[in-house]
């Protein structure tokens, strides 16, 4: 996830350079502004889509609603992003990453359906307005 430095004159959405090490979501939506909130949650939610694939995660519906779970998301996501972008090339990292997904799916046990992205949009957008984001 990346994250603009906000310098008070308003953020125009996730993404800037992506060779500067410098721009990052924060890890966490306490705290941002409503609009903020809602494009780090529609950036976690593309996160989250992408590492259940990619990794064969296991990933619950609701996951959105679980503070524990959504610090967990964030923080591989990020993870994995610093990887990806080049930014970090240090294999036994990587490695560690890898061999972490299993400690962080555990973290992600809680919750009775798997999630699928088609179903539970619905769920997630409610939760969004309840949580006081602002549409984009």
């Amino acid at each position: 996830m990346s994250w603009p430095e906000h310098n008070g004159d308003g953020w125009d959405g996730p993404g800037g350079d992506p060779e500067d090490p410098c721009t990052r979501w924060p890890l966490h939506w306490h705290g941002l502004y409503p609009r903020e909130r809602t494009l780090w949650f529609e950036q976690l939610w593309s996160d989250v889509c992408q590492l259940r694939t990619r990794y064969r995660l296991a990933v619950r519906s609701g996951w959105w609603e679980d503070e524990l779970q959504v610090e967990v998301l964030a923080a591989l996501a990020a993870w994995v992003q610093r990887y990806d972008s080049g930014e970090w090339d240090d294999p036994p990292g990587k490695l560690a990453l890898l061999y972490d997904l299993e400690r962080a799916a555990a973290l992600l046990r809680d919750g009775a359906d798997p999630f699928n992205p088609d179903r539970d949009r619905a769920a997630f957008a409610r939760h969004l307005f309840e949580i006081g984001c602002e549409p984009v």
